[in-house]
């Protein structure tokens, strides 16, 4: 005898069904900058991003939340992972296109990222900078600084659920469920689950998980 299993799909909620219009639409209004950068990443594979930095720079001053949502429907068919459920605030732009955007990120005014992957449920503070991980310049043979490369760029990961204090610079990996405060300069790695800060960063505390998510994981 055989048995029939059926699966049911929760409907989308009204909310749900204006987000998801809303992203299309911004996607809609944005693809004519969508468009050129794409063209630009395949003639080049992937190697100029002129291009995209001329449309991040736009894309960053388009306010309020109108701008929010053009924002996130240029991101998401530009970086190699944008989530839309994320904000990315006024002034903020992305100034390469290898960066991953998990779900739930809030990126705050005036933040600079480079080649980065952020987890989900991270807060990066307004007037940051998260620099990708390699030195981008070396010095050359003629006594001067060599010029910017794409071989050079190397991702720097911020784990999930991070939270990082306005104006901080952070140049290395940071790990889960880790706070950097206000102002920091980080240039090595912070491991998982403590408060840091300072230039150079140095350790505050232990971050305790509560005892209900401690239980969920187990």
């Amino acid at each position: 005898m055989m048995t029939t299993i059926t699966h049911t799909h929760k409907p989308l909620s009204g909310r749900q069904v204006a987000k998801w219009g809303l992203l299309f639409i911004s996607q809609l209004i944005m693809s004519p900058f969508i468009i050129l950068c794409k063209i630009e990443e395949w003639l080049s594979a992937g190697k100029s991003e002129s291009m995209f930095s001329m449309c991040t720079h736009f894309v960053a001053l388009l306010p309020g939340m109108p701008g929010a949502f053009l924002r996130k429907g240029f991101y998401t068919l530009t970086l190699d992972f944008c989530s839309p459920d994320c904000h990315i605030g006024f002034g903020s732009l992305f100034s390469h296109r290898s960066v991953r955007v998990e779900r739930y990120v809030y990126i705050g005014m005036y933040t600079i990222i480079g080649s980065a992957s952020i987890g989900a449920h991270s807060l990066i503070g307004s007037r940051s900078s998260i620099i990708s991980r390699n030195a981008l310049h070396e010095m050359g043979e003629d006594g001067h600084w060599t010029a910017y490369s794409a071989d050079s760029v190397s991702q720097t990961n911020i784990g999930e659920n991070v939270w990082i204090g306005e104006g901080s610079t952070i140049a290395a990996n940071i790990g889960d469920r880790s706070q950097i405060g206000s102002g920091s300069v980080v240039s090595s790695d912070i491991k998982s689950g403590i408060l840091a800060s300072g230039n150079p960063p140095r350790f505050i505390k232990k971050i305790e998980v509560p005892a209900a998510v401690r239980s969920e994981t187990i």
